[in-house]
């Protein structure tokens, strides 16, 4: 394997020789994220493969072209899983395109994020050579947290080549309950639950409904079932994969789609759009929204951030404008990591 990396590394220093863009490429189901795609595809595929993987120790390594479904698969066998659940968004996703669009699904609050399940990285900068940061076990920093640092760079300051990651187990008993709820009514809910010790572990409003996911200890989730209320979904597993993925009705609508992330308890945004609320209130997911501009104003009322997710007009940027002393930071992360500029321009903010 050592040779498709020599390859890589290859590549990239020709570009960075030329000053021309490279498009760090997996199975590109994330491609709608970001900026513009700019430059020649540099593909990620060859270099797949789980290198360790020790279930007694919760710790997982693979390359960062191997596919999702088969590191899921493989921890599925042994009662284990991605805590993080990381959205796929099709077949093809790879391990470093999640990490590298650094995204979580609707365990994040209860679990932790993508970026808190990473312990080390292993990659190739802008200039071609091969950096190693953190490594396999839980405390294992000196210094910067670079490894962490790449979750959800885009692939602009770096090639991921190899993660080390900390998986946890399956669940023993897991269920979900529905019941109709206003979106006021149930982001009072969502916060009230959080504040108790019930095994809550993935929450959403949407289309007057509650939903709430319980895992954990058979005789735990049965008496938070009783103090919950609602009733039992039958097809509670399929709700939470198709949320995960953006597969459910909402997601299907195709108007553009805002990502806001605000403090939990903050009330409706009220931007005449529909609207889908996770992580106990954390999340908002706004359909068919106006400018991108009232979008952002009212997430900052609300202690928060916006992102234009997918589709709509990205002239005015896709992500939240940075502050001075931030975006001089990111610059320099940049200049740092990438010095010529060839990884992902763009992919972030139009001029880094």
């Amino acid at each position: 394997m050592q040779e498709v990396v020599d390859q890589l590394a290859s590549v990239i220093r020709e570009a960075a020789a030329r000053k021309t863009a490279l498009r760090i490429r997996g199975g590109g189901t994330k491609d709608f994220y970001g900026g513009a795609l700019r430059g020649e595809i540099l593909d990620t595929r060859a270099y797949a493969g789980v290198v360790d993987y020790e279930p007694t120790e919760l710790v997982l390594t693979a390359l960062g072209g191997t596919p999702l479904a088969e590191i899921e698969a493989l921890l599925k066998r042994h009662g284990q899983m991605l805590a993080f659940e990381p959205p796929r968004f099709g077949d093809g996703a790879t391990l470093g395109g999640a990490i590298a669009a650094g995204l979580s699904g609707p365990r994040r609050p209860y679990a932790g994020s993508a970026r808190d399940h990473v312990l080390g990285v292993r990659m190739l900068d802008g200039t071609g050579s091969e950096l190693k940061f953190g490594g396999q076990v839980m405390k294992n920093v000196a210094g910067y947290d670079v490894s962490r640092l790449m979750v959800g760079s885009l692939g602009t300051l770096g090639l991921l080549l190899e993660i080390s990651l900390k998986v946890l187990p399956l669940p023993v008993s897991e269920l979900t309950l529905r019941q109709e709820r206003s979106q006021t009514a149930a982001i009072e809910l969502m916060n009230a639950w959080a504040g108790k010790p019930y095994p809550v572990t993935a929450t959403c409003h949407v289309d007057g409904a509650l939903y709430v996911r319980l895992s954990g200890a058979e005789p735990a989730v049965r008496a938070a079932r009783a103090r919950l209320g609602g009733d039992e979904a039958a097809d509670g597993a399929q709700f939470w994969e198709a949320l995960r993925d953006h597969r459910s009705a909402f997601f299907r609508s195709g108007m553009a789609l805002s990502r806001v992330s605000i403090r939990p308890t903050a009330p409706p945004l009220g931007l005449h759009a529909a609207e889908l609320v996770e992580w106990s209130g954390a999340l908002r997911w706004l359909a068919g929204a106006p400018e991108p501009a009232a979008i952002r104003e009212a997430a900052a009322r609300a202690g928060g951030h916006a992102a234009l997710f997918r589709g709509g007009d990205r002239t005015a940027g896709v992500f939240q404008p940075l502050s001075a002393p931030l975006a001089k930071h990111h610059r320099r992360l940049k200049a740092s990591f990438d010095p010529d500029g060839v990884l992902n321009p763009g992919r972030m903010y139009p001029d880094f």
